[in-house]
């Protein structure tokens, strides 16, 4: 049984290895690295000032954890913010991973849920590439473990033919595993997970044992309150999640820091042709989708319709990338109200013939009377609508 075991564990090392990219030195072409490859110096302070203790299998004390995540300063070198919101969000999801509950992390689409989730497995576990991304799609295998359907019909079920999943690794290795948008997967295959979460232990019939999860082990999982309806977990495994819901930022000022900081770093690691936008600028779109999302202009004194789509912070991060694209390649070289308005048309109106209405209803009621400064975007948004 032993070295069953033993084989299961090699096999494991194997299926990791083979994931490791050969050029793993070369990062300068590297799209997106993840987060902790990108914030490793910050990772190496740090470690090197912790001086609280640790649960087993964390590379940084909780309290090292939050600061990583809000910022800060240790031994005179800058942390940079990786969330900016509510700080108690932040300490409760760090709390409840050093418990046996698992975290769910729950919100409007673009609240960061996906971005949290990644910075926290990579400050605890060091590794935020466990991944299990739910789709319709996801089948018990992704969640629990597979075969080499070749080593299968040559040998049979034998260690060497298991292929481990993100969850199996990170049971066997005693890492933060994120399962993305769990409200998307079939109710069946969500359940697989109760017996992983309640008893940290996940049997191999065919090979006649089971694995226990080493310390260290935890899921967080992320869902959208849009897919709400879609698939809803069980009661059972609903008990075995502490829920934190992570809200839209509820103030301008807030979202534009945001959206601020995201677009800077993007264009940066993008190489975008042009400077990132002026606060200006931001504050503008941050104001049209805040009132686009409530329904009324910030004032509350006139009511207007929502679109179908989803206005969220990552959204206008978005927005703005286009934009930076835009104007670099075929216009000045600086985001004028013209590249804002060929970005903006295509976040707000994702149902022509719904959204098209309601956006024209914006411009003429509301941007149409707001005076001088908002003039030219008007005309620029008017004009991709005849």
């Amino acid at each position: 049984m032993a070295k069953k075991k033993n084989e299961v564990d090699q096999s494991t090392s194997s299926n990791l290895a083979l994931t490791e990219d050969p050029n793993k030195n070369k990062i300068d072409n590297i799209l997106r690295q993840p987060a902790e490859l990108e914030f490793a110096r910050e990772f190496e302070i740090l470690q090197s000032a912790d001086k609280d203790a640790k649960p087993v299998g964390w590379q940084l004390s909780p309290k090292m954890v939050q600061l990583y995540i809000l910022g800060g300063k240790v031994k005179g070198e800058d942390i940079r913010p990786k969330y900016l919101g509510n700080p108690r969000i932040v300490e409760i999801a760090i709390a409840t991973l050093t418990t046996d509950r698992a975290l769910l992390l729950v919100g409007e689409p673009g609240t960061a849920k996906s971005w949290l989730s990644e910075h926290l497995a990579a400050a605890i576990s060091g590794d935020s590439l466990q991944v299990v991304q739910g789709t319709a799609g996801t089948s018990e295998e992704q969640v629990r473990y597979s075969w080499n359907y070749a080593l299968l019909l040559a040998e049979g079920p034998t260690p060497r033919a298991l292929v481990s999943s993100p969850i199996y690794r990170g049971m066997t290795h005693g890492k933060l595993v994120r399962f993305e948008e769990i409200s998307r997967v079939p109710s069946e295959i969500q359940d697989s997970l109760i017996t992983v979460l309640s008893e940290k232990m996940m049997s191999i019939p065919e090979l006649g044992f089971h694995i226990q999860a080493k310390r260290g082990f935890n899921i967080i999982a992320t869902a959208n309150t849009r897919d709400r309806g879609v698939n809803d977990m069980s009661a059972a495994l609903t008990r075995r999640f502490n829920k934190v819901v992570l809200p839209v930022p509820s103030d301008i000022d807030t979202e534009v820091s945001i959206v601020q900081k995201r677009v800077t770093e993007i264009g940066i690691s993008l190489q975008l042709p042009a400077p990132p936008p002026a606060e200006e600028s931001i504050r503008k779109m941050i104001q049209i989708f805040h009132e686009l999302r409530k329904g009324q202009t910030l004032d509350g004194k006139q009511k207007i319709k929502s679109p179908s789509g989803v206005l969220s912070t990552a959204e206008a991060i978005s927005l703005f990338g286009n934009s930076m694209a835009l104007a670099g390649h075929f216009g000045t070289g600086k985001i004028t109200d013209r590249d804002l308005a060929a970005a903006l048309h295509g976040v707000v109106v994702k149902e022509e013939d719904k959204d098209g209405v309601i956006w024209v209803e914006y411009l003429e009621n509301v941007m149409k009377k707001r005076g001088e400064e908002w003039r030219e975007l008007y005309k620029e948004c008017k004009e991709l609508q005849e």
